[in-house]
């Protein structure tokens, strides 16, 4: 993912290159929290706008593609109900279902993009708490949420999303939904790239071995899991949780807006996005 949107995090990290190597939970962690607190100015400066970070109320944008969560209500009804964001960045999302009237939290494991949420509510509009931590140990009781959704937020940067899946079973009550949105896995193939290399298939489906970038002393500076569409199914039964749909987003058409790998023309091909629809069972 190496390009100048990312020289500033690059450079205070000392990042010098990238490749693949297994990585724990520990060190996924540290590099998470790192990276997204060093590239916290430079993400909003890029994406902020299109994911509505300054607006007054915020906005639930759901992937690159522009899908809407007004317009999808793969939610449902959140007014009067109990729901977590995990990932939540700087928490637009969290600020746009506080005011459809849920009692919304937002949770990240980086303090510089929840810092910029901070700056955001201190403008005014709807407030939400924002707690530091990380996916795979949500600091929640039982029970404790109706709805938990995330938009691109943790689950692809996590070493066990099997055990992220266990946790968000564990703070939903009976009934309760699950939906989170990642980069699509057959994206996993192709070269991080937006143009006409990126059309070619290059990496194995199958190998789930993490991207990694690391500083000069081999520490993890960067880090991005892989994991298959059936590799997600298998988590979220394992998990006790049941699958009600998997969105693949299509390209909308006038849309000529990048963001990083994803573009106009891969997007025609093929999907940049899979989101995860679930329930747990009454």
């Amino acid at each position: 993912m190496s390009d100048d949107r990312h020289a500033h995090a690059q450079s205070v990290l000392g990042t010098t290159r990238a490749g693949r190597a297994r990585l724990g939970t520990r060190d996924s962690e540290r590099a998470s929290r790192t990276w997204w607190d060093a590239d916290a100015a430079d993400y909003h400066r890029t994406h902020g706008e299109f994911l509505g970070v300054d607006s007054a109320e915020g906005e639930f944008v759901w992937c690159p593609e522009g899908l809407h969560e007004d317009d999808v209500h793969l939610l449902g009804d959140v007014s009067g109900r109990d729901v977590l964001e995990v990932g939540c960045g700087s928490a637009p999302c969290a600020r746009w279902l506080a005011g459809r009237g849920a009692r919304a939290v937002g949770l990240d494991i980086s303090m510089g993009m929840l810092s910029r949420g901070q700056v955001a509510m201190d403008r005014g509009g709807p407030r939400v708490p924002l707690v530091q931590a990380g996916a795979e140990d949500l600091p929640f009781a039982d029970e404790s949420f109706d709805i938990v959704c995330s938009a691109f937020g943790a689950v692809p940067f996590v070493a066990d999303s099997a055990q992220v899946m266990r946790e968000v079973a564990r703070v939903l009550r009976p009934g309760g939904v699950w939906v989170f949105a990642v980069n699509h896995p057959i994206r996993w193939i192709f070269p991080d790239d937006p143009g006409e290399r990126g059309l070619t298939a290059m990496l194995p489906y199958f190998d789930r071995t993490p991207y990694v970038e690391v500083d000069e002393d081999g520490v993890p500076t960067y880090v991005e899991h892989h994991r298959t569409i059936g590799d997600r199914v298998r988590e979220l039964v394992a998990a006790g949780l049941e699958i009600r749909d998997i969105v693949e987003p299509e390209w909308p058409e006038g849309l000529d807006r990048e963001w990083g790998q994803w573009s106009p023309l891969r997007g025609e091909l093929f999907p940049g996005t899979a989101i995860f629809c679930s329930r747990k069972p009454d």
